[in-house]
């Protein structure tokens, strides 16, 4: 994720990391080309007059396309920020429940009872970001759990839930030992359904993508629109077609192409969610809390500004 200090609006013209202008350029690229072979043919080989001031197909497609682009994009947008609302909760209740993990037992835990607990809870948020990004949680689990529970955990499909399951048995231990009674138990509960709505709401957003018939749609319209748009301008604009052929492109096609990176708020594009570093975060939550010492926060691939 690109995350950047205010800019100035000259420096902002020249943003390069985090636009999503380098994906465009072959694309725009190909548009520019057909705009030269428009030109030609309109001068030298056929006398094409599509003036767009005057055709109507060009109007009503672009009126059309800009509405159906502004609502997908406010549709991914959506999807990205529950995603972050989403793990937001997740800092929450983690935080609630190490505090209640700390102060709610009526007496003294062991450390090692305590230190399962609070072990699980770390462990969590790494294994909710792999199973969203579909990679290997098994170097996560290992530094965050010890030998038994890793080997539980890691032999499980859905390995944040067994991490709750977990939780929850650690809660059932401690009321049988008379450490909780039923007031606590019921707080450690609600926070506990609390991380599985967490974990719930982003395996939704993670398996249910955005119709693909009404994204295929808008990407074949926005590449005729942009094709055929250079025949349109060229009898009004002459010489200056290719540069506003490629400018309406570049507009057209950012806007498809930001929607689609905010669609899947999971992954790893210039514009996803730093889950890598929102995790390291929320770990670093729960030692503050434990008063143990500041966990070293991931480091930013390449410039600064961008984190995962």
């Amino acid at each position: 994720m690109i995350i950047r200090p205010h800019l100035h609006w000259f420096r902002m013209l020249l943003a390069w990391r985090g636009s999503v202008l380098p994906q465009l350029l072959p694309r725009l690229s190909l548009i520019f080309c057909i705009a030269i072979v428009a030109l030609a043919a309109h001068d030298h080989l056929l006398p094409v007059n599509l003036n767009l001031n005057t055709t109507a197909p060009f109007s009503l497609i672009g009126i059309a396309l800009a509405v159906f682009l502004g609502f997908r994009n406010n549709a991914s947008y959506d999807r990205w920020w529950e995603a972050r609302k989403l793990w937001g909760q997740l800092l929450n209740e983690s935080r609630s429940l190490t505090r209640q993990a700390l102060t709610l037992p009526g007496r003294e835990l062991p450390k090692e009872e305590l230190a399962e607990f609070l072990a699980l809870l770390s462990a969590l948020p790494h294994a909710l970001r792999h199973q969203l990004r579909k990679t290997d949680p098994r170097e996560d689990l290992a530094a965050h759990l010890p030998a038994a529970l890793f080997e539980r955990v890691n032999a499980a499909r859905y390995k944040p839930a067994t991490l709750m399951l977990c939780l929850g048995e650690w809660v059932q231990r401690q009321a049988r030992a008379g450490a909780l009674d039923s007031f606590g138990v019921l707080a450690f509960d609600r926070n506990l359904n609390g991380l599985s709505d967490v974990i719930g709401g982003c395996e939704r957003i993670a398996s249910t993508p955005l119709p693909f018939a009404y994204s295929v749609m808008i990407h074949r319209t926005v590449y005729f629109f942009c094709a055929s748009l250079p025949f349109g301008l060229v009898d009004s604009i002459g010489v200056f077609t290719p540069v506003f052929a490629v400018f309406v492109a570049y507009t057209f096609m950012a806007h498809e192409a930001i929607a689609s990176q905010l669609e899947e708020p999971f992954g790893t594009d210039d514009n996803d969610l730093a889950l890598s570093t929102m995790s390291a975060v929320i770990e670093d939550a729960m030692r503050d809390l434990r008063g143990e010492p500041a966990l070293a926060m991931p480091q930013p691939r390449e410039e600064s500004y961008q984190l995962d």
